[in-house]
């Protein structure tokens, strides 16, 4: 899925009517596997670890695949299961043909990767929604009820997997969650906790959890298994992951925000005054949506890239910003600039190519940098 469809190659294999498919596809066709599928712009990585955990911890032979961890090829040639979890991006999802997700899980749908779509937003959503492509009735689709994107697609076209959607706004959802109560409902069997016993915290968080929720109900999970995994599940690294407090400053590594909706839902959550650290390799970002946000909760903003004048040019107006190469660099101005109770938090918003060989480089730079503070 590294290698786009413009690269020359590729390009002449098409030409010749040479059929070019994804890892994905071909894995998909040498298993019987009952498939769970999960994708979207943001949230898919802990959605997909939260699922894998409950189905794990519920003695199913399960393996976890895909965008995570070894492919789905890997896997399916050296092991047998009877259930995979998958990640998928939507460029693992543009080269399937026959690929069909017993459960398919859409997280929600915000602009992403938009430089591989040629800034069409429409065909990034289209090759999101490829996953429910050869669904049929048997089959199940799992979907964010309150993402404008998802509910507009809904409306146009036809999807013939059953429905089951979740949210926090609209309690009329299979499984909704409020700042108090966490219930799931499919098939008139009911599961309840409170929402303060979730082990991930925060909104994008609860839209995390109801989705893993409702997928292991689906698969008939026994709740008290489902139960002690909301409750126990430990955050995946890179996204939200406290790393160090000093002299009573918090940092915090959320490396994986790798666009601007899921450094969104990173400000959201924080609830103290923020030093926040973005910048990268810009992926055609609006990064207007976060201005409300940084003016509520943003003391400064530590800009490390190598090209920073639009991140500079979007915030220079609301919060003073600092111009960084490195991550030593980055991780010195914050702790110079934040005061006792502060936030400091790696957020990036942009890919990491520029400076780093990939988010997680990023993330594990930001965290050696803190421990030599």
């Amino acid at each position: 899925p590294g290698i786009p469809e413009k690269v020359a190659i590729v390009q002449k294999a098409v030409e010749k009517n040479i059929p070019v498919i994804s890892e994905i596809e071909f894995a998909y066709r040498f298993t019987d596997a009952k498939i769970i599928a999960i994708t979207g712009s943001n949230g898919k990585t802990t959605t997909t670890s939260l699922i894998y955990d409950i189905l794990h911890e519920a003695g199913l032979n399960v393996a976890l695949a895909g965008n995570i961890g070894e492919s789905f090829a890997y896997k399916v040639a050296t092991e047998q299961h009877e259930y995979y979890v998958l990640e998928l991006s939507s460029f693992q999802l543009d080269g399937i043909v026959n690929f069909k997700p017993y459960i398919a899980v859409l997280m929600n749908i915000t602009p992403d990767h938009l430089d591989r779509y040629n800034y069409n937003f429409e065909k990034y959503t289209d090759s999101k929604f490829r996953i429910v492509l050869n669904q049929n009735e048997d089959d199940f689709f799992i979907y964010n009820a309150d993402d404008e994107v998802i509910n507009r697609y809904l409306s146009k076209n036809q999807i013939n997997a059953r429905k089951l959607s979740f949210s926090i706004k609209q309690n009329t959802a299979n499984a909704f969650a409020d700042e108090n109560n966490f219930t799931l409902t499919y098939n008139q069997n009911l599961f309840e906790m409170e929402t303060r016993q979730l082990a991930l915290k925060g909104k994008h968080n609860r839209y995390n959890s109801l989705a893993a929720g409702l997928t292991a109900q689906v698969l008939d999970i026994r709740k008290s298994v489902i139960r002690s995994c909301l409750i126990d599940f430990k955050s995946i690294e890179h996204r939200l992951e406290p790393v160090l407090k000093i002299r009573d400053v918090w940092y915090i590594n959320d490396s994986k925000a790798t666009n601007v909706n899921s450094t969104w839902y990173a400000l959201e959550s924080m609830t103290k005054p923020t030093i926040w650290i973005a910048g990268g390799t810009d992926k055609g970002n609006d990064y207007s949506i976060l201005r409300e946000l940084v003016r509520k909760k943003v003391k400064a903003l530590i800009c490390l890239g190598i090209d920073n004048e639009k991140l500079k040019t979007a915030f220079n107006d609301i919060v003073p910003c600092f111009e960084t190469r490195t991550m030593r660099d980055a991780v010195r101005a914050a702790y110079k600039l934040a005061d006792k109770g502060d936030y400091v938090l790696l957020s990036p918003a942009c890919a990491s190519f520029d400076l780093f060989e990939n988010y997680e480089d990023r993330g594990k730079q930001f965290k050696n940098e803190v421990r030599k503070l």
